[in-house]
């Protein structure tokens, strides 16, 4: 493997572990760094899959308590258990019913990286907006999360389908506007990004499998590790920020790098 293409692979790695369960979109910031460094990785979508499953994998891995509680309270049947496990699942639902009848032409309006521009400098005004309206929170927990605001937290995810806009922070948001509280609302979202980030993969796997290829498994290899080890580094340190600070630091970031990136297409 060339050196190159090994650091630029270590970085788009890096990148989707550190961007996929911030607010600030990991698809826009792939396609972004992907143009930037002129990446040449696998052809197909194997490698943008995998690398998300790696950031997956460590949420899994920081948050294996709760899933196993979780797991062996559902097969016990104890209420707690049933009712995480029932809200994880309504809030994956709206998602899931459009990503199977839209997604395809959703990604074929929008896929572009004026669009993904556009979405973070939008996005990081929403999030702004949120922030100073929303009330005093009323849910403090994963486990008191109701049917009602898993339903419409899903509905929120499904923004996420136009790229750029950032599934953890259209679903963050979503909690918070309907008084989630910060820490809440992040940890809500890692969980619902395991069932809708598995299922999309290998959805999309399953609807691109003749198109894709295993070649340069090197490359598929360290780019999931990569963004394996900084997700893991990032989720925890991240819930700290957010309970003591806020979203606005991610507002402004998204603004700054949105609209940096929409002067250089437009120059380009």
């Amino acid at each position: 493997m060339e050196p190159a293409l090994i650091w630029k692979t270590l970085v788009i790695g890096v990148i989707e572990g550190l961007t996929e369960f911030l607010p600030v979109s990991s698809t826009g910031h792939i396609v972004l760094s992907e143009i930037v460094l002129d990446f040449q990785g696998p052809p197909g979508k194997v490698f943008d899959i995998v690398i998300q499953l790696g950031a997956i994998l460590a949420v899994c891995v920081l948050y294996r308590a709760k899933l196993w509680a979780t797991v062996t309270g559902v097969m016990e049947r104890e209420p707690r258990a049933m009712r995480f496990a029932g809200t994880v699942l309504i809030a994956f639902l709206p998602a899931a019913v459009v990503g199977v009848i839209a997604f395809k032409y959703i990604k074929e309006l929008l896929d572009s990286p004026m669009v993904v521009a556009v979405a973070l400098l939008l996005g990081g005004i929403a999030i702004l907006v949120i922030e100073r309206l929303v009330q005093r929170p009323r849910i403090k927990s994963v486990d008191d999360v109701d049917f009602r605001t898993a339903f419409w937290i899903g509905v929120c995810q499904c923004l996420a389908m136009c790229p750029g806009v950032s599934r953890s922070g259209a679903t963050i948001m979503g909690a918070r506007a309907f008084r989630v509280d910060r820490a809440t609302a992040a940890e809500f979202s890692f969980f619902l990004a395991m069932p809708t980030m598995i299922g999309a993969g290998v959805y999309d796997l399953y609807k691109n499998w003749n198109d894709l290829s295993w070649n340069g498994s090197a490359v598929i290899a360290l780019g999931f590790i990569a963004a394996f080890l900084s997700a893991l580094v990032v989720v925890g340190p991240f819930v700290r920020f957010i309970s003591r600070h806020g979203f606005a630091a991610f507002a402004w970031y998204r603004i700054a790098i949105g609209a940096l990136a929409i002067v250089l297409l437009l120059l380009h």
